[in-house]
């Protein structure tokens, strides 16, 4: 199966299965019927823009819209990166509300309807999600640390549907706590039984290492999460960021495993929605990155191969979404995955960060 197909069939899947979960609350399955109607057409035009533009398209993006977080969890790529720092501070240089909506308006219009929001803390740029909530043909899964969750922001979520918070968790109490801070649990704890009260959809994203990866994927841990009302739960295989970490990441052999455990789960749970980010890209010819499947909006606008793999030639909000998708440097990286360059665990392209340098100063 090709990767445009393979994609476009795992989206009806998700949406087929997000359609069923919320069956029960009449306002949020017309929400999702009416999504599944347009991804339908967004195929089609995806498509139709591949091949005129003799170029992929890919079914989603991240963006990353903050460039502050009120949190300092240990490891943290948007710190280590220089995406975010704490509030007050002077970070990178942001796109103002009206250009990131004319942004995902644009990618809209080729068949993009995803975009993950990222940061820093995504929910403390509430005048930017404002603007773009009202693209209405686009879903923004939030990837947020659940800390700022309350009536103010579960008011604005009952209001648009298309906002769907992603809770950031590492586990139970002693490891969220241990890497995001004390107390963060019990606060984001609470904001799932908020959201769960008012019958929002909602989700959870767990940094999944080779220590943690038996329990997080444990029917036990993912019982906890269900009984709190958590309808998709996305698994992110952890980046060595950190000197010494590097036993952390995964191998081929966890990579195979979590696939394996993947799979078990979802015919297990048929309520819960299971994802997991790279995930096998053997199986799906390599790395998804550089447009290929998505690409990495920085804050200022910068067109990136993916959040870990920070290079650019390239500004979405100068070039929009179809001149960043052909970038000389996306291209490189594309031609230069052809050439050979395999995932071995983690990120592929923060494995290979040196030869993504290189490519970034090659002239035309």
């Amino acid at each position: 199966m090709k990767l445009d197909e393979y994609m476009s069939e795992s989206i009806r899947n998700i949406m087929a299965k997000a359609y069923k979960n919320v069956l029960r609350n009449p306002r949020e399955a017309k929400f999702a019927y009416r999504m599944q109607r347009l991804f339908e057409k967004s195929e089609k035009r995806r498509r139709e823009v591949s091949e005129r533009e003799e170029m992929d398209i890919p079914p989603f993006l991240i963006s990353s819209i903050s460039t502050t977080c009120n949190l300092q969890c240990k490891g943290c790529y948007a710190r280590k990166n220089g995406i975010a720092d704490d509030p007050g501070k002077d970070g990178k240089h942001t796109l103002q509300p009206e250009e990131w909506r004319r942004i995902f308006t644009e990618a809209a219009s080729l068949g993009i309807n995803f975009s993950l929001l990222a940061g820093g803390e995504p929910l403390m740029r509430k005048d930017l999600l404002e603007s773009i909530s009202n693209v209405e043909d686009m879903i923004f899964p939030i990837f947020t640390n659940g800390t700022l969750i309350g009536p103010t922001y579960l008011e604005f979520f009952e209001k648009h549907l298309n906002m769907v918070p992603i809770i950031s968790l590492e586990g139970l109490q002693t490891s969220t706590d241990q890497r995001r801070g004390q107390g963060v649990f019990k606060k984001t704890m609470q904001a799932m039984e908020d959201l769960s009260q008012r019958k929002l959809f909602f989700g959870t994203s767990i940094t999944v290492t080779t220590e943690n990866m038996t329990f997080v994927t444990s029917t036990d841990f993912i019982d906890h999460l269900r009984s709190y009302g958590c309808k998709i739960i996305f698994y992110v295989e952890y980046v060595p960021l950190d000197e010494g970490t590097e036993h952390l990441a995964f191998g081929d052999e966890h990579v195979e495993q979590m696939e394996q455990t993947m799979n078990i789960r979802r015919e297990q749970y048929e309520d819960l929605i299971f994802l997991s980010f790279p995930g096998d890209e053997k199986a799906l010819g390599g790395c998804l990155a550089s447009g290929r499947g998505f690409f990495h909006i920085g804050p200022d606008g910068a067109a990136e191969p993916c959040p870990f793999s920070p290079y650019s030639d390239s500004n979405v909000a100068k070039m929009g979404v179809l001149g960043a998708l052909k970038s000389p440097l996306f291209r490189r990286i594309r031609d230069a995955r052809a050439l050979g360059w395999e995932h071995t665990g983690g990120c592929t392209l923060f494995e290979h960060r040196e030869e993504i340098e290189a490519l970034t100063q090659q002239k035309e």
